[in-house]
């Protein structure tokens, strides 16, 4: 582009108004950020876990059919293979009932005098001080069990029995045989769920609620007072809320219902109504907001059968494999940090200092872990860099300060190791590692056939992994623009918010390194087979003249131009930006960039905007000129106007550091309260949903749910995923928990959280 075409497109900046311009302007002083009252104390909330209970290697001994805590906090359920007992706080599980008499259990309740009634395949019986006995004058088998303060009553397919005097005498109710549940209300009135619709049981008399205007469906399973006095009905097509004899609320896939095929309902101590389906368990508060809990992050099994809550508010839930329990636990953000940071310490951080995922030889037993090598290595330890750059701003800890050290001089050795003078492996691992990812391979004459019509740019590395010439490591080559992207930010924030003066200098050193070579290979990152990785290419030759690098050149100009400043800035050297300048003016460099928010949607990938999130603050800090800045400022503040949902903290937060205006703040603070503690990348499948939309957007190439899962139901976090994604995860794996704590370090300096 012309110096006249980069006039006119600088010329169209100019509709920022004055005042846009001088906050702009900002120099090289770290970002003012204003007090908007965006700042929020860090007061405690409830934080939410999971602990899955199997009951022995029998699939039968786990199909659990009703769930119950006495008085002493033991765990009591009926399954397909008989009734067992949990005691608090341990962890197997006795059979209750054994010899002959064992057999398929339906039903546990806990009387108001303490002792346990167990409804099972022969009959009735009751626990009490440590003693069994079988109920006489009953008929089984028997499947439901209610009990209240107002009388206890136990109902099977061969009738309904009321405990009396000590005796259990028959009731005579022409009801269908097909009872699903029972539950008494205020007055002692009998309601029962039958496959024929709802009965009320008084005095003798039945009245049947079965019609659509009385139910959804005939079909009721489960049943449960809410505290209003509502009768929250349970049916096939959802829940039925009734109210004086009247039909209220539908309850729904369509007003937040994950399924319509409901099996239980129940109240938790803080007043929300539980209700169990076959998609996992939907919570509503007092104003029908809905919250899920699915997938084996939360539950062994989706499908569940019943809820019972202990004296402590937590969750035991009986699903069709297992026992699961749901804990609440207060804790604040700093809590949650030092929990995290725990983790990350134990289990993320491998020699030298390489901050990764873990390897599961179990799918979900975090016990078989094992350290794993990623294609990423270098960017994600770059965010870890980050991380500790903004603990140190915040806290000047000198064990801040020392581990971002360690996370630089790994990132550096990955520079040295390749024995280039400015090429940098992906990662690496010790030489005697006998497993690797993506390891080194051949490929046939067809093969790569094949790959060449799939992407005419696809490069064939055969020799992925190298050894290193002291012989103690093995590299990965053929690095990415992503790479690149991860280093540079990661370099960025540390000499910025950590480096001393003697790490500035290597930073200079080692960026120096890798610009210089980058601009003797003609802005191509060159492996050390002497052509371009496959990826990594930022050369006009390409972006501008080759059409099939057309969809990475908007992306591609923009990640060059600020390699290009970051370099001209730390190092004074008027050679890098005199190339910048160039960039700009003969190759249309700033051209290509003003389009990075309208690339054609086939060329949208979640990846890019994460990755324009960790250059942007490089510009935004070190670009001096008024018109270049104006551009900048343009070009973020149209970015963010893409984001308003704020899914992606980093992004929310380094436009922050970029601009010193705060964005999206309840979204970031929401996620850092939401965002489980378990990070195990559990498979998260939207798909099975009832309640939501399936969509192509904002990605066309992905599927995608229409509404952003909250952060609990959300796959496992890194921030180049796309968060809308309908199907997520690999339970092999065990994320490192960055994801949470560098956004919380970012909020933290920014102000966002006060401590």
């Amino acid at each position: 582009m012309q110096k006249k075409s980069l006039t006119v497109l600088l010329l169209l900046c100019a509709i920022f108004t004055w005042m846009a311009l001088l906050i702009s302007c900002v120099t090289n002083t770290k970002p003012s950020i204003p007090n908007s009252g965006l700042t929020v104390s860090d007061t405690p909330f409830v934080q939410e876990t999971h602990t899955a209970f199997s009951v022995g290697n029998d699939k039968q001994a786990n199909e659990v059919r009703s769930i119950a805590v006495d008085h002493g906090q033991n765990i009591w359920i009926a399954t397909a293979n008989g009734v067992y007992r949990k005691s608090f706080n341990a962890a197997s599980w006795d059979p209750v009932i054994s010899g002959d008499d064992r057999g398929p259990a339906y039903a546990v309740k806990i009387k108001t005098d303490g002792s346990i009634l167990l409804g099972t395949w022969n009959g009735l019986y009751t626990y009490r001080d440590g003693a069994l006995r079988k109920e006489d004058g009953l008929q089984p088998p028997i499947s439901v069990i209610s009990t209240s303060e107002t009388g206890t009553f136990a109902l099977g397919p061969r009738g309904i029995w009321r405990l009396a005097s000590g005796k259990w005498e028959v009731q005579h109710y022409d009801i269908p045989r097909s009872v699903r549940d029972a539950v008494q209300d205020k007055k002692g009135v009998l309601w029962v769920a039958t496959d024929a619709g709802l009965y009320r049981l008084m005095d003798g008399k039945t009245k049947l609620y079965q019609d659509t205007t009385e139910l959804i469906s005939c079909y009721a399973k489960a049943l449960y007072f809410a505290p209003s006095g509502n009768l929250w009905v349970g049916v096939m097509g959802g829940v039925s809320v009734r109210s004086n004899d009247k039909l209220i609320k539908r309850i729904t896939p369509r007003t937040g219902l994950s399924s319509a095929m409901v099996y239980c309902i129940s109240l938790s101590p803080d007043r929300t109504m539980w209700v169990g389906t076959d998609v996992g368990i939907v919570r509503f508060d007092k104003n029908y907001h809905p919250s899920l809990r699915f997938s084996k992050r939360w539950l062994t099994d989706d499908k569940v059968s019943s809820i019972a809550f202990d004296k402590n508010g937590d969750a035991w839930i009986g699903t069709e494999n297992g026992v699961s329990c749901i804990h609440r636990n207060n804790m604040t953000l700093a809590d949650k940090e030092q929990n995290f940071y725990s983790q990350l310490m134990k289990r993320h951080i491998r020699d030298p200092w390489i901050c990764g995922s873990n390897r599961l030889e179990i799918p979900g037993d975090t016990a078989t872990w094992r350290h794993s090598d990623d294609d990423n290595d270098g960017e994600y330890t770059g965010g870890y860099l980050a991380m500790e750059s903004f603990r140190y701003a915040v806290t000047k800890s000198e064990d801040a300060r020392i581990k971002a050290r360690k996370a630089f001089d790994f990132l550096t050795l990955l520079q040295t190791v390749t024995g280039t003078e400015g090429f940098f492996a992906r990662t690496i691992v010790p030489a005697d590692w006998k497993e690797v990812n993506d390891g080194n391979r051949t490929y046939s004459p067809q093969q790569l056939a094949d790959k060449l019509v799939e992407d005419p740019r696809y490069k064939p590395v055969e020799e992925r992994w190298r050894k290193s010439a002291d012989g103690k490591w093995l590299w990965k080559g053929d690095t990415s623009s992503d790479e690149m992207d991860g280093h540079m930010m990661g370099y960025f924030y540390y000499y910025e918010y950590a480096a001393g003066e003697p790490e500035r200098n290597l930073i200079r050193k080692h960026v120096t390194k890798i610009i210089d070579r980058l601009m003797e290979t003609n802005f191509n990152l060159v492996d050390i087979d002497g052509t371009h990785t496959h990826w990594a290419v930022w050369s006009p030759d390409q972006l501008n003249r080759d059409p099939d690098w057309s969809s990475e050149r908007s992306l591609n100009s923009f990640e060059l131009l600020a390699y290009m400043k970051l370099a001209a800035h730390i190092t004074g050297n008027e050679k890098y930006e005199k190339a910048y300048r160039q960039l700009i003016e003969k190759e249309g460099y700033l051209e290509n960039a003003s389009r990075l928010n309208h690339k054609n949607p086939a060329w949208q990938i979640y990846f890019d905007l994460t990755m324009e999130g960790y250059i942007f603050p490089i510009l935004l800090k070190y670009e001096k000129d008024p018109k270049l800045h104006q551009f900048y400022t343009k070009l973020i503040e149209e970015w963010m106007q893409h984001q308003k949902s704020g899914e992606n903290l980093i992004n929310n937060l380094t436009y922050t550091i970029a601009t010193g205006k705060k964005v999206n703040v309840a979204q970031t603070l929401e996620f850092l309260r939401d965002a489980p503690l378990d990070l195990v990348d559990w498979n998260i499948d939207h798909r099975i949903r009832e309640d939501v939309q399936i969509v192509r957007s904002p990605i066309l190439e992905e599927i995608q749910v229409a509404e952003l899962p909250p952060a609990s139901i959300r796959g496992t976090v890194r921030w180049d995923k796309n968060p809308w994604a309908a199907t997520t995860g690999n339970p092999r794996q065990v994320r490192e928990p960055v994801f949470w704590l560098w956004p919380y370090w970012m909020a933290r300096y920014l102000g966002i959280i006060k401590n």
